[in-house]
């Protein structure tokens, strides 16, 4: 989740507890109106921040850090913080009362073991009730913080034992990783520029580009990023271009590129050198990953607007490599979107479902024969995964399945995804 402080963007870090820090009215108000936005007008929470903490130049960092951390736990945790409240939990999308919102932000500091000023809202609220009302919460949904419809649909696809397991994982906040640009530089020489700006950072074994930051900076300011050395990109993502094994000098085409961190990953394992079509329904994008691209010192993408389904036929037979990174629930990365759990629906799951086989079906007939197609998701459900490749896979004898592989949040501890790799036989 990136948003803008002060008109500088910074990545979620784990929230920190602001323990010597007192309460302001105003940043509370700032809270509950992120909170009002979020909930009642079905808003974006990192839209919401962004707007929000561009609204008042006067606060200083650690207040922007305050409120926007306060936002993303309080939205991570919200069906339980409400129940402590004693509050009603709306499942049906319902709009809460104003003094809800603050009776949960006065749930959630105490949590924190803040000291409430005497204010009105907060009266009858005491840690003692809270903690042993905590210590009772038996209903899985309460304890875990998500809907009752989602937690039913969780364990039908994944098994008791398997679901819990990940709704753990999905509860916590995400590190931030970076992946190095390695046309410009490798990722040794990458963390040792960092160090010397006293930037901390580890390696890990999951991918070879990648450093974690071990605490969070203005990473997005900083000389290295405009420089286009690293993108801000998970280790999931970017296991996902590695999945295709692209090759200089190939044509592939990025079909769902968005604003292009997977595109541009895919440039720099080629070299620089071939073709990328990156393609995406919205122009806005691909007018981002424009400026990206140039930043990374990349040329050999040319972006195309998805304007019909004409668009995907001109393209028949025509990309070595195929790269379908199809929207979806987004259940793999609630650590980093936590409201999406909220604004998801039973209703959405089925029209994305749709959208993912048909993406397939018609995305498929731009790969060349001998060609190779990843489809990959950002969920763990299984109705959005193999499924979908196994449907495909039926109705299409002239594809086979080369590998696959699950990454969940459980088991490796970042971002969750799909990825299956496809070959065109014939």
């Amino acid at each position: 989740m990136i948003f803008l402080w002060g008109g500088l963007r910074l990545w979620r870090s784990p929230p920190q507890p602001f323990p010597d820090m007192k309460l302001h009215r105003n940043l509370c108000e700032a809270i509950i109106r992120a909170l009002e936005a979020i909930f009642n007008q079905k808003q974006y929470a990192d839209k919401v921040l962004e707007k929000l903490l561009k609204s008042n130049s006067k606060w200083g960092a650690r207040d922007r850090a305050f409120i926007a951390e306060s936002t993303y736990e309080i939205v991570r945790w919200w069906r339980k913080l409400l129940f402590l409240a004693n509050e009603t939990y709306y499942e049906n999308g319902s709009n809460y009362e104003n003094r809800v919102f603050w009776r949960v932000l006065g749930v959630h500091l105490l949590l924190q073991h803040k000291s409430l000023p005497p204010w009105q809202e907060w009266q009858n609220l005491f840690l003692k009730e809270i903690e042993q009302k905590a210590s009772n919460i038996r209903e899985r949904a309460i304890q875990h913080s998500i809907p009752d419809w989602l937690d039913k649909l969780g364990e039908q696809e994944l098994g008791k034992g398997a679901w819990e397991r990940e709704l753990e994982a999905l509860n916590k906040p995400a590190e931030v990783v970076l992946r190095a640009n390695t046309l410009k530089i490798s990722v040794q020489e990458l963390q040792k520029l960092l160090q010397e700006q006293k930037i901390e950072t580890k390696l890990t074994p999951h991918s070879p580009d990648a450093l974690i930051l071990a605490t969070r900076q203005n990473i997005f300011q900083n000389p290295l990023f405009k420089e286009g050395y690293f993108e801000v990109q998970d280790v999931g993502s970017q296991e996902i271009g590695r999945f295709l094994r692209v090759k200089a000098g190939e044509r592939v085409v990025d079909a769902c590129a968005g604003a292009g961190g997977k595109t541009l990953h895919l440039a720099s394992m080629m070299h620089n050198k071939g073709r990328i079509i990156a393609m995406d329904t919205e122009s806005w994008k691909l007018a981002e990953l424009k400026k990206r691209a140039k930043r990374n010192g990349i040329d050999i993408i040319e972006t195309r607007l998805i304007e019909s389904s004409k668009t995907i036929k001109r393209l028949a037979n025509s990309a070595d490599k195929l790269l379908l990174d199809v929207p979806c629930s987004g259940l793999g990365v609630l650590r980093r979107n936590p409201d999406a759990k909220w604004k998801l629906s039973e209703k959405f799951l089925i029209e994305v479902r749709e959208k993912q086989s048909q993406i397939l079906q018609q995305y498929s007939q731009m790969l060349k024969k001998g060609g190779f197609l990843v489809y990959a998701t950002c969920s763990i459900l299984p109705s959005e995964n193999e499924n979908q490749v196994n449907n495909f896979l039926l109705q299409n004898k002239n594809f086979r399945l080369l590998e696959s592989k699950h990454l969940f949040p459980s088991e490796y501890g970042f971002d969750g995804f799909f990825m299956a790799l496809l070959e065109k036989t014939n």
